[in-house]
């Protein structure tokens, strides 16, 4: 019976997680187009005559933190509790359970992270600020390159997709560990024990099958409060609660936890938390005095060229290795080519490029406008590569 039955529901489970990413697919390309809008409106609000008005808002107090603080340790956390029960589910249930699959992209993101910081370290090498501003090029934007993605490569095969927001999801994670280690300047030992309690508590209830949002959402609220006092930065929390949500649907269950939270968070996570953070972000100078500083700034040369070449360099460089070695394979239908024009992709590192800037620098300015402008040419040279490949994968399929 066994043999009769599990071939066909092997496939439906499969099924089902292909109809769950292209829903996710779709979210994010229209998030990434409210983002586009977000950081539009910041970059002329901040460089008009009414910027005081911009950054008294950006700045003001909301019991303890200001609203720019709010949106950067607050609605951050929920964009990266949707990006990692994605990132679970693909690698429990999805096109990553298969290993050979699942390693490709995330050699890739670790290639894409080394490159590009070192890249970054060796141009910026002595410039005060530096000791942590490496770490700025190391992630890639999930929003923008699905968006991008999505209006230039209507041609490529689905498994890309898959793919770039594998990677983007990866070394997104990896650049949040990379913060939880660089900007924990003060270790609250007792909010940390909180912290664990609380996550052991989450994992027994989804353990014992309890689907009460009256018990979940003090639960993250607290596990997120007491991460950030604890001095970790407070986006952790939503990673930790997504890798403890269940991924595979009980018999009884129309849906599985992760894929339900998905359905209701996303949306909110894609149209105004990542958006309401790069309103308060982006709004840097971009005038000419702004510009010239920006290309006399060592750590901000650093952070363009990791971004711009430095990722390519590293994706490719780690994808190819990882190939050769026999330890991954090329996504199916797609070839090193195809792996070019989205690693020059991976280039554009916005949102959480942005928020370690903040966090690395004590004017940062300079810094995130590099990174705006060097996220502008990484999508303007992959919009070009991606539509190549589109129509050589259209003509090779006439």
């Amino acid at each position: 019976m066994y043999l009769l039955i599990a071939p066909g529901a092997h496939l439906s489970r499969k099924k089902a997680a292909v109809a769950e990413f292209a829903r996710y697919l779709r979210t994010e390309t229209v998030g990434g187009m409210v983002l586009l809008g977000a950081t539009a409106i910041a970059l002329i609000w901040a460089n008009s005559p009414f910027s005081p008005a911009y950054f008294g808002l950006r700045d003001l107090h909301l019991g303890p933190l200001s609203v720019g603080d709010w949106a950067k340790d607050g609605l951050l956390a929920i964009f990266f509790f949707v990006a990692g029960l994605e990132l679970k589910r693909e690698l429990v249930v999805g096109e990553l359970s298969n290993f050979k699959a699942a390693v490709l992209p995330i050699v890739a993101a670790v290639g894409g992270m080394i490159v590009p910081a070192l890249v970054a370290l060796g141009i910026g090498w002595g410039e005060p600020g530096i000791e942590k501003a490496w770490a700025i090029p190391v992630a890639t934007d999930i929003a923008f390159a699905l968006g991008v993605l999505a209006l230039t490569a209507s041609g490529l095969p689905s498994s890309l997709r898959v793919f770039l927001l594998s990677l983007a999801v990866v070394d997104d994670l990896g650049a949040i560990v990379v913060i939880a280690i660089l900007f924990t300047a003060q270790f609250n030992l007792l909010a940390a024990g909180a912290v664990v309690l609380l996550l052991a508590l989450y994992w027994f209830l989804q353990h014992k099958r309890i689907t009460s949002p009256w018990l979940y959402v003090p639960i993250a609220l607290a596990t997120w409060w007491f991460m950030h006092e604890s001095g970790i930065h407070a986006t952790i929390a939503g990673v930790a609660l997504a890798l403890l949500t269940r991924v595979r649907r009980d018999p009884y269950e129309q849906e599985a936890p992760a894929v339900r939270l998905e359905h209701r968070l996303q949306p909110w996570s894609a149209g105004v938390a990542v958006p309401v953070f790069a309103l308060f972000a982006a709004g840097v100078p971009v005038g000419a005095e702004a510009l010239g500083k920006l290309f006399e700034d060592k750590i901000a040369i650093g952070v363009m060229a990791g971004l711009v070449v430095g990722k390519v360099i590293g994706i490719v460089g780690a994808s190819a290795l990882a190939v050769w070695l026999k330890a991954a394979v090329w996504p199916s239908g797609a070839g090193p080519r195809d792996i070019v024009a989205v690693a020059t992709l991976g280039g554009v590192g916005f949102t959480v490029s942005l928020l370690i800037a903040d966090l690395s620098l004590a004017e940062a300015e300079t810094a995130k406008a590099a990174v705006l402008i060097a996220s502008m040419i990484a999508s303007l040279l992959a919009a070009v590569l991606l539509i190549r490949r589109s129509r050589a994968h259209g003509t090779m399929s006439e």
